[in-house]
């Protein structure tokens, strides 16, 4: 907390007002907190999608972020609770959350250790975007966590200089509920404005007893010179979720009335977790075609997971066996908590210089994550040796992640503009991890990554464009891969070289764009099976994997109440070689199987969306919304026996305006999701083994025999069948 408030004291002090200067007034730009040195532009060579604010809005019912995306290009959203409310997420190109770098305003979102987003953390954090750019591949330089898949940037709302007051609310199946109230006091003797958010969410989910409880609210506050802007923000959510993290048994999935089965019967197996995040931003117009931005930011997390547990050896949290008489106790059925208590704070910076035929920034950033990640016992069948509140592990771990970039766009001519993108990227990590002998001890790790970017944009005429560009970027394994390895099974660093090549055209009523990419993994980390040195599974490096393709975007305006929009991705993603390690529960060692040109796991070589959207009056719009995601692999194995079958997937919106005297915004939405009752999956996890004098038992449902004599152990996580959201909008 100390440090926190000496950083903000420091902005304060730095950020000085500008001298009077008639030629240099309050511009468009610096009217904002402006992140367009993290953001590709028309003219940068690299596939991206930008969503503004209407098209957010439009949807934005209370599911998270994830499904709010899922429209765009090689996206597909899945969510444990089955109905896009609680836990989220997406992959891009097949890469999942911990590839796909995010910001806020350019402040890093992945968490430093395990290198995801938890959206639920977040919750109706929607209500506070002005617009979102997804950018596909390893995109432009950015702070945080590399981009091994996609850059997803957010940009909170901008200046709104008229006061302002807003209340959405959604009631929909599940007993889902949303309310927020957006306000703002709108531009306040010409240099300052406050504006804010509280917001609600409720769900009972698809799943059995996968609630969800959600809480949050925004507080921007701005003060806009001459020539600069300091803009603060604080952002909080506060989560708490009945697990369903177990997903549903295979043999569940085709009867509707075991289909949202939750093998969690406990009463508190919840996820309770408290995220605040503190911002701060200064935007400086030194003059007119140079500005500078500083960023602070501090982030505290805290929260925990409870569960019941039956069965546990005592060894296994630091307590001694039971003697009783002549018996002798070796486990008990608790229940248990596991902690995390963490902070991250850090500055983000640079400076841009715009000329006629140059746009470039030099920026970077500093960040240190401080976590305690621990376990506590709350109750015990049998209590051992234990006291109230007996902590059974206790992992501290420092993290500071430091990166300098310098981006240039430059026009050779009216046509052709070249891109260079040079980061420099030095990470230190610290934790408590394990030798051979399985031995706590304090250990360090580091990282020096060079991640170049080169491209060319070809301007055809002023209709067509073609583009073209090389990137290489390095990734660090997650907290995981080093704290269950000693230092002689610890996985190398991924690289990846991301080739792309695109072309677009857009008229008045028709716009496309084709966009290949080559993405090329050199040490690319996964799940084999394997359990290394001290006991545990973790992924290890593949030498050569990759993932080919084209995304395909089409727009057009049929008529003047009709239009279509439509994206599809063709790709191939594999690994060259692949080893597999299988537990043989009868030997207690590990059979191996090797695989040639086998598909990476959860990458569909077909995605495709479709929304078309009709005017039925001035003022009501609806809307048919398609989603197609192909079959994809739940191992590395290219297996059927263990895959997502193909599904796609209609939704109905229609949008009404009622505006009057009385309200300035009266918006009525009714959304049916899934209108044909498909009955489909679209996340499961897996585990295999081998064993002769194994009884799969009833009460065991998620085990289920496979074609090569052993035993698949795997949940799948269903997705609600036809369900709604009504939603209603007044502002004011």
């Amino acid at each position: 907390m100390k440090f926190k408030i000496l950083l903000i004291c420091a902005a304060i002090s730095y950020s000085v007002y500008a001298q009077e200067n008639d030629s240099i007034r309050v511009i468009k730009n610096i009217k904002q907190v402006n992140v367009n040195d993290l953001r590709a532009t028309e003219k940068t060579p690299m596939s991206f999608t930008n969503l503004k604010k209407e098209q957010i809005e439009e949807q934005n019912l209370g599911q998270d972020v994830p499904f709010l995306l899922s429209t765009t290009p090689s996206v597909v959203a899945t969510s444990d609770a089955g109905a896009g409310i609680g836990y989220t997420n997406l992959r891009v190109r097949g890469s999942d959350a911990t590839r796909i770098n995010v910001t806020i305003d350019g402040v890093p979102l992945n968490d430093s250790e395990s290198q995801g987003v938890w959206w639920v953390n977040m919750p109706d954090f929607a209500s506070s975007i002005e617009d979102i750019q997804i950018q596909r591949g390893v995109g432009t330089s950015t702070n945080g966590a590399g981009a091994f898949g996609a850059s997803i940037n957010l940009k909170t709302m901008k200046l709104n200089p008229k006061a302002h007051a807003t209340s959405s609310n959604t009631f929909g199946s599940y007993n889902t509920f949303k309310n927020n109230l957006s306000f703002g006091t709108g531009l306040l003797g010409d240099k300052f404005t406050l504006d804010g958010r509280v917001s609600k969410i409720t769900s009972d989910g698809y799943i059995d007893r996968a609630t969800s409880d959600l809480k949050s609210y925004f507080l921007s506050g701005a003060y806009y010179g001459k020539d600069d802007v300091i803009k603060v923000n604080i952002i909080s959510g506060e989560e708490r979720t009945y697990q369903a993290w177990n997903g549903v048994p295979l043999n569940f999935l085709s009867v509707d009335s075991l289909r949202t089965y939750n093998s969690y019967n406990y009463k508190n197996e919840v996820d309770n977790y408290n995220q605040d995040h503190y911002m701060m931003h200064y935007n400086k117009q030194i003059d007119f075609s140079t500005s500078f931005k500083l960023g602070i930011h501090y982030t505290k997390g805290k929260g925990y997971y409870e569960q019941y547990k039956v069965g546990e050896d005592f060894t296994d949290y630091n307590l001694n066996n039971l003697i009783i008489g002549a018996d002798t106790i070796t486990s008990t059925n608790l229940i248990r908590r596991k902690w995390l208590d963490n902070d991250f704070y850090g500055t983000i910076f640079s400076i841009q210089e715009n000329s006629e035929k140059l746009d470039l920034t030099i920026g970077g950033g500093w960040n240190k994550y401080e976590g305690r990640h621990f376990g506590e016992i709350m109750w015990a069948q049998f209590s051992s040796n234990s006291e109230l509140g007996h902590i059974y592990y206790d992992n501290d771990a420092e993290k500071t992640d430091f990166n300098i970039y310098t981006k240039a766009l430059y026009e050779l001519n009216n046509q052709i503009t070249t891109f260079i993108d040079i980061q420099k990227r030095f990470i230190r990590y610290s934790f408590l991890g394990l030798d051979e002998d399985k031995t706590a001890m304090d250990d360090k790790v580091k990282f020096n990554f060079f991640n170049p970017k080169f491209g060319l944009f070809y301007e055809v005429d002023k209709n067509q464009s073609a583009f073209g560009s090389f990137a290489i970027a390095n990734r660090e394994p997650n907290r995981t891969d080093f704290v269950e390895s000693s230092a002689s099974s610890r996985p190398k660093h991924e690289t990846l070289y991301d080739t792309e090549l695109g072309y677009n055209y857009t008229s008045s009523k028709l716009s496309f764009s084709a966009n290949a990419y080559y993405m090329i993994y050199d040490n690319q980390l996964v799940l084999t099976g394997k359990i290394n040195d001290v006991g545990a599974y973790t992924r290890e490096n593949v030498d050569y994997s990759e993932r080919k393709g084209v995304e395909l975007v089409f727009g057009y305006q049929i008529n003047d109440n009709l239009k279509w929009n439509t994206n599809a991705t063709f790709s191939k993603n594999k690994i060259l070689t692949f080893t597999e390690y299988i537990d043989n529960w009868d030997t207690g060692d590990q059979e191996v199987v090797t695989y040639e040109n086998t598909d990476i796991a959860f990458s569909p070589k077909v995605i495709g969306s479709s929304i078309f959207d009709y005017k039925l009056l001035s003022n009501s719009n609806i809307q048919l919304i398609s989603k197609y995601v192909g079959d994809q692999y739940i191992d590395n194995t290219s297996s059927k026996n263990r895959m997502l079958e193909k599904y796609v997937v209609h939704n109905l919106r229609l949008m009404y305006n009622f505006q009057n005297t009385i309200f300035k915004t009266a918006k009525l939405t009714f959304q049916v999701n899934n209108i044909l009752n498909e009955s489909y999956a679209n996340n499961a996890w897996i585990y295999r083994f081998i064993s002769e004098g194994y009884d799969p038992r009833p009460d065991d449902p998620y085990v289920n025999s496979n074609s090569s004599g052993g035993y698949d152990m795997a949940g799948y996580f269903p997705q609600a069948k036809r369900n709604f959201l009504l939603g209603l909008t007044l502002g004011f």
